[in-house]
């Protein structure tokens, strides 16, 4: 049995790994935290899960606010687990020293905002004790069919080979800066909009990206970045967020003073979105994301993944047209009987994981029908996170590819950022 232990909880993503109760986790679990809104924040959520109708959970949650979170925690000692969710300027300290103290430690994104923390990042990730960051998305069902299709030689083929033009990954997201969350409207801290603070966009969910094609692409072993990883180009740019739209996410009046100066004619230039291109082992990889102002009625978060293959690409799609539900795609370079064949074959084969997957013909090619069973929301990844994490700290073993991936995928970034500043 553990004890969860929060260190300043400044992000909704700290409250989300809570949805669940966890049967190696204690029911108690202490934050270390100044008082204030963020906490008052993250208590409501963690209330709704208690509260709620259908199998609520159990936390009992204990404020420390004596003194500086951090030392106080370190000096307590109540667990031995640490969740890390809050400003991304201090993060990457703040898990260093956690690790260098003996603490497991499960950090949200992004953990590096400059090249200047790869040092402690790499201490970090040496391990142990576990150091993981939280990755979501390979928990997303239409990611995992997509990624077991590949590994489908007679449907999929091989990855677009390298040294080509064509990417044979593409990924591209789209989020909104005010949406709901837990089916309330997100309100964001006002330091999110401070770039010294959260850091620049192409730094933050493009860490999801990376990790997907190191997932796609790395069944050969750790990745090593000057070995295995080639930046060829990235780019940045803003998204104007007006006055009255900045105190709907914030709750504040006005910009504050360290972001006012920044403001033209009532709105803040918020340099949040980034697209870059590189290759991964040979493969040409291509990533953008954007932030969009507020989502639309009707609209929703959109997200495109494909991999090229010699035989097929794997699309999956959520937007509008799949009613913001994941959709996965099989389309046919050339759909001959022994293809199919082969499909029918991968589809029987994908039942031991996936029980209840078809594929049905569509103009696209062939869709992948996905049983809502199967389906899980974005919050409930957090706690199947958290389950990873717990059980790989219970067992005492992890993957040994996890600390040298964690330190390329940042790498990486911290590359990225420095060439898209480049070029201003």
């Amino acid at each position: 049995m553990h004890t969860l232990l929060l260190l300043e909880p400044g992000h909704f993503h700290a409250a989300l790994t809570l949805r669940e109760t966890h049967p190696l986790l204690s029911d108690d679990v202490f934050v270390y935290a100044k008082r204030g809104t963020e906490w008052e924040k993250f208590q409501r959520i963690v209330e709704s899960y208690n509260s709620r109708s259908e199998m609520p959970a159990r936390w009992r949650v204990h404020l420390r606010a004596d003194g500086d979170p951090l030392d106080q925690l370190v000096s307590e000692r109540r667990g031995d687990v640490v969740i890390v969710a809050g400003q991304n300027h201090t993060k990457m300290a703040a898990i260093h020293r956690l690790h260098r103290e003996g603490f497991h430690v499960l950090g949200d994104k992004p953990w590096v905002i400059s090249a200047a923390t790869l040092g402690p990042l790499r201490e970090a990730a040496a391990g142990p004790p576990l150091a993981m960051d939280i990755m979501t998305e390979r928990h997303e069902i239409a990611a995992r069919l997509q990624k077991a299709l590949m590994a489908e030689p007679e449907v999929f083929g091989d990855l677009l080979s390298a040294g080509g033009n064509a990417p044979a990954i593409t990924m591209e997201s789209v989020h909104h800066l005010y949406k709901l969350v837990n089916n309330a409207p997100l309100e964001r801290p006002s330091w999110y909009f401070d770039v010294n603070i959260q850091g620049q966009g192409i730094l933050d969910v493009p860490v999801h990206l990376v990790d997907l094609a190191q997932w796609m692409t790395g069944d050969a072993g750790p990745f090593d970045y000057d070995r295995d990883v080639e930046l060829i180009s990235a780019e940045r740019w803003a998204t104007g967020v007006p006055r009255s739209v900045f105190t709907r996410i914030t709750g504040l009046d006005d910009f504050p003073g360290e972001l006012a100066h920044l403001a033209r004619d009532g709105v803040l230039p918020y340099l949040c979105n980034g697209a870059f291109t590189f290759r991964l082992r040979g493969v040409l990889v291509q990533i953008r994301s954007v932030w969009a102002l507020e989502i639309p009625p009707g609209g929703g978060d959109t997200h495109r993944a494909s991999a090229r293959g010699t035989l097929a690409d794997l699309v999956i799609q959520q937007d509008g047209s799949t009613g913001f539900r994941t959709r996965l795609q099989i389309r046919p370079h050339e759909a001959t009987k022994s293809w199919e064949q082969a499909l029918d074959g991968a589809m029987e084969r994908l039942q031991a994981e996936a029980t209840g997957v078809a594929a049905s013909r569509s103009e696209s090619g062939w869709d992948v029908v996905i049983p809502d069973a199967l389906r899980t929301t974005h919050e409930e990844h957090f706690s199947m996170v958290l389950d990873q994490f717990l059980r790989y700290v219970d067992a005492g073993q992890w993957p040994d590819r996890l600390g040298p991936d964690l330190v390329t995928k940042y790498t990486l970034l911290a590359k990225v950022g420095e060439m898209a500043a480049s070029q201003g």
